[in-house]
């Protein structure tokens, strides 16, 4: 990518948005168009179309999406399936439609089977029943990939996919009820330190194994795949290590320095009982992490404090 060209990031508000504007920043892209879902109401495909017609940008992360965790992905099934389906097909035929040059879509690792052998490598797509509590959101998420895996394969345009894996980091969703494991972790911890609590709940055994990703470590990856990769197979993007559900409570704890008790509620879903992404692909290409669990860990409680009187889901 030209340090000139027009870049459109999709969801810039967001986790990944934002991690991805300040990674462009930091690499000298200043020409980046940025519209918050108010101005820009990516469900609406007049819209999205017209302000393609507009912009015209050379290049395209679509980082736009409905997300939350366990609960939020269950209770909101219809929402996560059609929003997402409906945005991302949109972005995708608008960004062919105006001859955009590149443009990285970015799905998640919950679209590989719920008993998918481990690590997952890309080649395991499809090949097993997915996990019940989040399928709507991953069946959305498929269809993106393939979405520009086949205009790829039809127009001959250069639309990639990366798969990352469970992300954390600067301006995650702090909300209690559609956070994700991290993020809920870490308020939880936070807010029973300042009110002296004896316990904090955590929802499940503790034995599911996750593996995460500082999401500035996934934006350095997104920018690099934009300038070294093209294919229409997708890619995944993670750490390549992997932690117990109470291994993730305890550093937590640990970093929030939080001296009470952990109860684990066993009548809670665990989810996925591992999910280990392969990124060998990406590892050849050349990209590696920078950023250790416990750093990250240190980095995004050091945000959470300094935000925590105007967090989104207050």
């Amino acid at each position: 990518m030209e340090n000139n060209a027009k870049i459109y990031v999709a969801g810039h508000n967001g986790l990944v948005g934002s991690a991805i504007v300040r990674a462009l920043h930091q690499q000298g892209y200043t020409n980046l168009v940025l519209k918050t879902s108010r101005e820009l109401d990516l469900r609406r495909q007049a819209d999205v179309e017209a302000f393609f017609a507009q912009e015209r940008p050379d290049y395209v992360f679509l980082s736009a999406a409905k997300v939350g965790g366990i609960q939020a992905n269950n209770t909101y099934r219809a929402e996560f399936l059609y929003d997402n389906l409906i945005l991302e097909a949109n972005v995708i035929h608008s960004a062919y439609l105006v001859g955009v040059r590149k443009l990285l879509f970015l799905g998640s690792s919950c679209i590989y089977p719920k008993l998918c052998p481990q690590p997952m490598q890309e080649e395991y797509l499809l090949t097993g029943f997915l996990e019940p509590t989040n399928e709507p959101y991953a069946i959305a998420k498929i269809a993106g990939l393939k979405l520009c895996e086949n205009y790829c394969r039809q127009y001959g345009v250069d639309f990639i996919s990366a798969m990352p894996t469970n992300l954390y980091g600067l301006n995650d969703n702090f909300d209690l009820a559609n956070s994700h494991v991290l993020p809920a972790l870490m308020r939880k911890f936070h807010e029973a330190k300042i009110t002296n609590a004896d316990q904090v709940e955590v929802w499940g055994t503790g034995a599911a194994l996750r593996e995460f990703l500082y999401v500035d470590d996934l934006a350095d990856a997104l920018i690099f795949l934009m300038q070294h990769y093209k294919g229409t197979e997708f890619v995944n993007v993670g750490t390549g290590e992997e932690v117990s559900i109470k291994e993730l409570a305890l550093a937590i704890q640990a970093v929030v320095r939080y001296t009470g008790e952990l109860r684990f509620d066993a009548s809670k879903p665990d989810g996925t009982p591992r999910k280990l992404l392969d990124t060998t692909r990406l590892n050849q290409l050349g990209w590696q992490p920078k950023t250790s669990l416990k750093e990250g860990i240190e980095k995004t409680y050091a945000w959470f404090v300094e935000h925590y009187a105007t967090l989104r889901g207050r």
